[in-house]
């Protein structure tokens, strides 16, 4: 059979992509394959028939890693015309209708808010703050290797070691002596939705707090879109190519490649090339763990949340779920399998930055909640109580809304298993052994056949790195390729 592209990639999410990019730029011929209409996996934003001219952005939001990712560093979003817009706020934490913990860029601001824990905050974050790329190198590596920035920054790396496993364990009230700064920190650490405190929840949190206070957590003008289009006219750009609404549900729908990396589950891989991958390894695939699970609501309202503490307002991420205790107490009712009383919900009002946003007084408003794995409860109750418990008068903003359950959230994005966004369960050993424990841990034991998904290291989120670290992996052992290609604009 006569090779048809060099490299043949499943799937166009944020990985999919950055892998193509960086392939296509190498000099290979690449083709993409998309199962839906359109383009960019947990990177979308689409127009859902809520309100005319208003669209919603389809699972990620807000993107820290956007500007803090090397990936995306070295890419460049800015210089591709790619507009990241700052709140003033990072991020909120409501404790009571009148009382919230804010995160400014300024760690020395944020601190000063925070009362008596005005020095623990300095303390977890002051040193960091001023060295991200020890955090950057040590969370978002391949778990595999120790790179010459970490060992450049062992102090930072060090420091953020030990913090993870104070916060991580039943340490984790010691230094703090009010609500709101433990609050605070808990509300990022449950983007890991995890059992709290663990050691996912705690190097989540201080990965994304010192991005917070170094990088900024900004908004895409327009959306997320924005940045998987950014991605596609690159790679369009050195030669490369994607066919849309081109299922791979087995070898047979595959062309002929010297390569392929699948951004996809490791079962999709398994099913897709079957007996191929060596049994032990089969088996290894077949034991990753998925974890719990989003379900989300987009709303169309008619003017901005009315936040009763106001300054909440500010902020581009909103992180709904009360006290750390009462985080904690949510999230190991889902741990459990049960729907909690008062979920955590994250929220985001786009057009607080992004004007564009904003039709005719109308605005989206993005939110999810923590719920079980394969949950089919809508969740639009749920989350409207627990916005209202903070902002009275929500519910009478809104105009329109759509629902997706965690059920639905794998029908529309096959990487969700039973809604899991975050594509494997967030647990200490599946921090390091993502998807398996393997050295090689995007390999699928076939050669030339790689893994790059979310479910490789370094895991959930729109970095492009585990795309990165698969393509590396490609150059040098399919194509004798030792460098990678440069990926300024």
């Amino acid at each position: 059979m006569s090779v048809e592209r060099d490299v043949v990639v499943v799937g166009s999410g944020p990985n999919g992509l950055a892998a193509a990019v960086i392939l296509a730029r190498a000099g290979l011929g690449v083709r993409v394959l998309e199962r839906n209409a359109t383009i960019g996996g947990g990177a979308r934003t689409q127009d859902l028939g809520l309100y005319p001219g208003i669209v919603h952005d389809i699972c990620s939001a807000v993107h820290p890693m956007g500007i803090a990712s090397p990936f995306f560093a070295e890419f460049d979003l800015a210089a591709r015309g790619v507009c990241l817009l700052e709140p003033e706020v990072q991020y909120a934490q409501p404790i009571t209708p009148h009382t919230a913990g804010l995160a400014y860029r300024d760690v020395r601001r944020t601190a000063a808010e925070l009362g008596p824990d005005e020095g623990a905050w300095l303390d977890l974050f002051g040193y960091l703050s001023e060295h991200p790329d020890a955090v950057i190198s040590a969370a978002l590596g391949d778990k595999r290797s120790i790179s010459r920035t970490m060992l450049r920054e062992f102090p930072g790396v060090a420091r953020f070691g030990l913090f993870a496993l104070e916060q991580g364990l039943g340490t984790w009230n010691h230094r703090f002596k009010q609500a709101i700064a433990p609050a605070l920190l808990t509300g990022v650490a449950a983007h890991a939705i995890t059992p709290l405190p663990s050691m996912a929840g705690a190097g989540t949190a201080l990965m994304l707090a010192t991005i917070a206070h170094s990088h900024g957590w900004p908004i895409p003008q327009g959306g997320t879109q924005s940045i998987t289009d950014a991605l596609v006219a690159d790679l369009k750009a050195h030669g490369g190519e994607i066919w849309t609404e081109h299922d791979v549900t087995d070898r047979s729908d595959l062309p002929a490649a010297q390569a392929y990396l699948f951004d996809t589950t490791p079962r999709a891989a398994l099913r897709i090339l079957g007996r191929s991958i060596p049994d032990d390894l089969a088996g290894s695939l077949n034991r990753f763990k998925y974890g719990n699970a989003a379900a989300k609501v987009d709303f169309v309202v008619s003017e901005p949340i009315p936040w009763t503490q106001s300054d909440v307002g500010l902020a581009g991420t909103v992180h709904i779920g009360g006290t750390r205790q009462d985080l904690a107490t949510a999230e190991a009712e889902v741990s459990r399998g049960r729907h909690s009383r008062k979920p955590v919900v994250l929220l985001s009002d786009p057009g607080i930055v992004d004007s564009t946003r904003v039709v005719d007084g109308r605005r989206p408003v993005w939110t999810y909640a923590h719920v079980p794995a394969g949950s089919t409860q809508d969740p639009t109750e749920a989350i409207i109580r627990r916005i209202e418990e903070f902002a009275p008068g929500f519910r009478d903003t809104i105009v329109a809304s759509r629902s997706v359950s965690a059920a639905e959230m794998e029908q529309h994005n096959p990487n969700y298993v039973g809604g899991d966004i975050a594509a494997g369960a967030a647990t200490l050993w599946q921090m390091f052994a993502r998807p398996t424990p393997r050295l090689n841990p995007y390999s699928l034991g076939v050669p030339g056949a790689y893994l790059c998904s979310a479910s490789t290291p370094p895991g959930p989120g729109v970095h492009g790195l585990s795309g990165m670290f698969s393509a590396k992996r490609v150059l040098s052992e399919v194509f004798g390729e030792k460098e990678q290609p440069s990926l300024a604009p």
